[in-house]
């Protein structure tokens, strides 16, 4: 009888044991199925591309901050001197003599700003506001109210309020210590629209879409994408660039609808094999589409070492002799013992990095024998150096 029972305990520990292993299967294939049936990366046509007509404008002004503890311009801030004479003559008060004049609390600067589509008057924006004297520091002043005006001369915005630097400056006769930079502030919905840009989106029958970074595929899938979505050819490539939309018949009075529905088109974007150095950080950035014919590459690394170990002479009491300095230098070349590695055609980005990190190099290295593989013609991809 006992034999029996403990027959079927391990009947049922069996069925555990492989109902689990089928229900780990079934999971593994089921989370296998989903990665391989999942597309390739995508991105919504808002984030690659803008409608034409429809961009940020630049503002700019001068203005005065006031209220500073001893840290605005100097005497020979002579512009700011005249800026505070012609705005207290403004505000009534005659005959200021310049001479009696002190800017010591006070920094002439260029206010800018950034007025974005569509924006109606009333709306608040942010400003920046940058010192043009030789003032220390901005932190605790205010803006007095600036006229922002755009390109065409024409006043768009109004500015006025407190600075927010988000740094400081100290220091004394000998020492200073600063964070960020104390001539630079910013005044959140610091400036007010006053004048519109006319844009009359009912009045268009086409739209014209512009891609961040031209390319022929992107395009080419974008304009397939937002066909499928209309359910008709109403876009067309022009460029690498440019889209030409026409308005469908049922979104014909309402292009916000249209721009709703397109805006959110899933596309996957393609790129041009490219291989960004920046010498000044050693930083080097690849894409994935970054190909190497085969090529062999051996990098040693070269030191010297140079000391310089003066020695004094000393001539004997009474010896009559001058007290000499001999120098003595020390030179120490070392050599590293470079390593060849030979990469194969077709080799992938990873396949190099692998290769170049087993080899030892730094990223200062790295950009030298990227530089001389493109020169040897066994890189397939646009070098840029910025």
């Amino acid at each position: 009888m006992k034999l029996f029972e403990i027959k079927r305990k391990n009947m049922d520990l069996l069925k555990r044991f492989r109902a689990l292993w089928i229900g780990k299967i079934i999971l593994f294939v089921a989370i296998f199925s989903f990665f391989a049936a999942a597309p390739s990366f995508s991105a919504r046509l808002k984030d690659i591309a803008s409608i034409q007509g429809l961009r940020e404008n630049q503002l700019v002004g001068y203005g005065l901050v006031v209220g500073l503890a001893g840290t605005g311009d100097g005497t020979q801030v002579k512009f700011t001197i005249k800026s505070i004479r012609n705005i207290m003559e403004r505000m009534g008060i005659i005959s200021v003599d310049p001479k009696q004049i002190k800017v010591k609390n006070v920094a002439a600067v260029m206010v800018t700003a950034k007025m974005p589509p569509l924006a109606k008057i009333g709306q608040k924006i942010d400003v920046v506001v940058s010192s043009l004297g030789d003032a220390k520091s901005l932190l605790g002043g205010t803006l007095i109210l600036t006229p922002l005006k755009g390109i065409d001369g024409k006043i768009y915005a109004i500015a006025q309020g407190p600075i927010s630097i988000g740094g400081y400056s100290a220091g004394g006769a000998g020492a200073n210590v600063q964070k960020n930079h104390p001539t630079v502030g910013r005044i959140p919905n610091g400036a007010t629209i006053e004048r519109e840009i006319p844009v009359n989106l009912m009045a268009k029958r086409e739209l014209k879409i512009n891609l961040f970074r031209p390319d022929f595929t992107t395009v080419e899938r974008a304009v397939d994408a937002i066909n499928d979505t209309l359910g008709a050819e109403f876009a067309k490539a022009i460029d690498a660039e440019t889209i030409s939309l026409t308005i469908p018949p049922e979104y014909e009075g309402s292009p916000v609808a249209l721009m709703a529905a397109v805006e959110n088109v899933e596309i996957s974007p393609d790129t041009k094999a490219e291989v960004i150095l920046d010498e000044r950080t050693g930083t080097v950035v690849m894409g994935k589409n970054v190909r190497i014919s085969t090529v062999a590459v051996a990098h040693g690394n070269l030191s010297i070492q140079i000391k310089e170990n003066p020695e004094v002479s000393q001539p004997a009491p009474f010896g009559g002799g001058q007290t000499a300095v001999t120098p003595n230098t020390q030179v120490k070349v070392k050599e590293g013992a470079g390593k060849l590695i030979v990469l194969k055609r077709g080799a992938t980005i990873g396949e190099l990095v692998s290769a170049l990190n087993a080899v030892g190099v730094t990223p200062r290295d790295l950009i030298s024998i990227m530089q001389s593989i493109k020169a040897a013609g066994a890189l397939h991809a646009d070098l840029r150096v910025i």
